[in-house]
């Protein structure tokens, strides 16, 4: 697909990262110095020597033989790890003139010569699709661009959750930008539900807008958006499944359209609304709106509220997507939202903000305030300017989430014996409900249960009458498609969503009839085992586990959906010295040592009770096989590397 014709903001390769300035050539460079070279060579070289390739079972194999972990796991290799050519990660190595351990894991992701240097260095440049592509974003962009220049008032119509107030922010911040007066609405999510509704959409109009935008939302509002008719225009502006014609409204740009062959379903809602900033930008400069009055807002300044949506929303962080999000997190890093840069600093982070910070810290705070308070304090959060109130709604929103994380421990407990009744009677979809149960929590509930059980799950909040729930799912099965199924089959009011997230409600009676459907749907779900299996892409020891390693396995980031941070084993470590850090002691901080020497500092969150801190803590020092991620970290000014424990076994 040709790239678009973009500002001049959007087309900067992106600021080197603190590893890559410390070596002496980067994958772009040509002709490298002989030095450098050697430097690569032997390093890679080292950090192969680390990996334990060898005898390569087969995939159907358990790794060091593990079949059941402490947390209940098999170790499995990641699919291709165990029969990697060998000529494939060096071919990649030698052209981007990188380690050969950076060649072999871009080689099991499946990214080949051509396209690797695009993966480790990714660009707007080279990724961005032209937009016009995507059905309907020639009479979307044109109405706004037309809107622009007649200085009309627009509302706008967001989602209530991450992405529904990135993308929110973005097209205010972009049309306030322009000169257009625009009001927005998030709807509160327990008396108005997800959605448009023709009171929010009428107040808008009252207001004095002539064109409204729904984002995040508005693909399956065919009959509220008729509401609109004969009073302003209304463009839709989303990224959930379709199921049949799109709304009978001006423009519904959508890559999950079922007649848009743009290729770009996996981009979020935020994502969609940057290609429609684009093409506005393209309409206006080809009017020539912009003269030396009137410059060109800066894209590249939107790309944080991209990135942060995109990592919440759970979107796959390859192609275009790895460009929004590299790039997103280093415009987030100057700290030009105050809201943002006091979100982080109240959450605890340190360092440059990362995947970890947005999906971790931020995105579970601005959720918050849709969940169980004001719906519209993420984006008031995102828009500020004034640090003050960026601070105050910060520690507003941090104060919901804790509110929001007793709620939903309410809730858990009741969910967890519920499911396990069902797990115990055989069912492939986990469907469980209550009533008094808060309807804000019942994604994050769904989404524990998903984890713990290793099944799509669905959790409800039963209400006068009506239940209104909220599923996830696990990879391979789509839990999107089978929401949109039962409400093509009659048996929900409402339903949608994507492969891994969905929202429904239906009454209650119905509720029997719901979950035998989708035990019939998703029927694959009962091969699965009780725990989903850890992809595990090599084995080393703790000396072989150095910086200059972890900030080689750093050079794949951004990490997240679609693009994994390498899961490592270390093998036969022991623990020498351990003691618990943080607020309340619920991190275990360890110093294990290998059978062949070296020492490395293992980290465990969420340690307070459990197998994994039963192990570390074990008076006996038996060797352990450690699974996790290894990272080059910085404190003080001085880098070391961390291992981050995700799971272990007796040695």
């Amino acid at each position: 697909m040709a790239p678009s014709p973009i500002p001049s903001s959007c087309a900067a390769s992106p600021a080197p990262s603190a590893s890559s300035k410390r070596s002496t050539t980067s994958p772009s460079s040509i002709g490298p110095t002989h030095d450098a070279r050697s430097h690569h060579r032997l390093a890679g070289d080292a950090a192969l020597s680390a990996l334990v390739s060898s005898p390569s079972p087969t995939e159907a194999e358990a790794v060091l033989g593990v079949e059941t972990s402490l947390s209940g796991r098999r170790w499995l290799w990641r699919a291709g790890a165990d029969a990697l050519p060998a000529h494939l990660g060096l071919g990649i190595a030698q052209k981007l003139d990188v380690p050969e351990i950076v060649g072999r894991l871009l080689a099991i992701r499946g990214i080949g010569i051509e396209e690797a240097v695009h993966y480790l260095t990714p660009t707007l440049r080279a990724l961005l699709p032209n937009p016009s592509t995507l059905i309907d974003m020639d009479h979307a962009a044109a109405r706004i661009a037309e809107a622009v220049k007649r200085g009309e008032t627009i509302g706008i119509f967001g989602d209530y959750d991450v992405d529904g107030a990135c993308s929110t922010a973005l097209m205010t911040e972009l049309l306030r930008g322009l000169g257009c007066i625009v009001f927005t609405h998030i709807p509160d999510r327990a008396t108005e539900g997800y959605g448009p509704n023709p009171t929010a959409l009428g107040a808008l109009v009252d207001k004095g807008a002539s064109l409204v935008i729904c984002v995040d939302c508005g693909t399956a509002a065919h009959d509220t958006l008729t509401c609109l008719t004969g009073r302003a225009d209304a463009i839709v502006l989303d990224h959930h499944k379709a199921e049949g014609p799109p709304p009978a409204v001006l423009a519904t740009v959508n890559p999950n359209r079922l007649d848009c062959g743009s290729g770009q379903g996996s981009l979020c809602a935020t994502g969609i609304a940057f290609l429609t900033a684009v093409a506005i930008l393209r309409h206006l400069r080809r009017d020539e709106f912009f003269g030396a009055t009137k410059p060109e807002p800066d894209l590249m300044a939107l790309l944080d509220l991209v990135a942060l949506a995109t990592v919440c929303d759970v979107m796959p962080l390859t192609g275009l997507n790895r460009a929004f999000v590299s790039q997103g997190l280093r415009i987030m890093a100057r700290g030009n939202r105050p809201g943002v840069a006091a979100l982080l600093e109240i959450a605890g982070t340190r360092g440059v903000p990362t995947t970890t910070s947005c999906g971790f810290a931020i995105g579970p705070r601005i959720n918050a305030g849709g969940r169980v308070a004001d719906s519209g304090l993420g984006l008031r959060l995102l828009l500020t300017q004034d640090a003050d109130e960026g601070r105050e709604i910060a520690e507003l929103l941090d104060s919901i989430n804790r509110q929001r994380q007793q709620i939903e421990l309410g809730v858990m407990e009741e969910a967890i014996r519920l499911a396990e009744a069902q797990i115990a009677a055989g069912h492939p979809a986990l469907l469980v409900g209550g009533e008094g149960w808060h309807a804000g929590v019942v994604g994050i509930v769904a989404g524990r249960l998903k984890e713990k059980f290793n099944r799509p799950a669905a959790v409800m909040a039963y209400a006068e009458g009506r239940a209104t729930g909220s599923a996830r799912s696990v990879p391979g099965i789509d839990i999107g498609a089978a929401v949109l199924a039962a409400r093509q089959n009659g048996l929900l009011e409402r339903g949608g969503g994507h492969a891994m997230a969905a929202g429904f409600s239906l009454p209650i009676e119905g509720v029997p009839a719901l979950h035998a459907f989708l035990n019939d749907r998703l029927v694959a779900a009962s091969m699965m085992p009780a725990a989903a299996a850890l992809a595990i892409e090599g084995v080393m020891t703790p000396r072989g586990a150095t910086v200059q390693v972890a900030e080689y396995l750093s050079r794949l980031a951004p990490f997240g959906q679609g693009n994994d941070e390498p899961l490592l084993i270390m093998s036969h470590a022991r623990v020498t010295k351990v003691d618990r850090i943080g607020k309340d002691g619920g991190t275990i901080r360890a110093i294990v040592e290998g059978e062949g020497g070296g020492r490395l500092k293992t980290l465990l969150f969420r340690g307070k009770t459990g197998p994994l801190a039963e192990a570390l803590t074990d008076t006996g020092r038996r060797p352990l096989h450690l699974a996790g991620y290894l990272r080059a970290e910085e404190w003080n000014g001085v880098v070391s590397a961390s291992f981050i424990l995700q799971d272990a076994a007796w040695a």
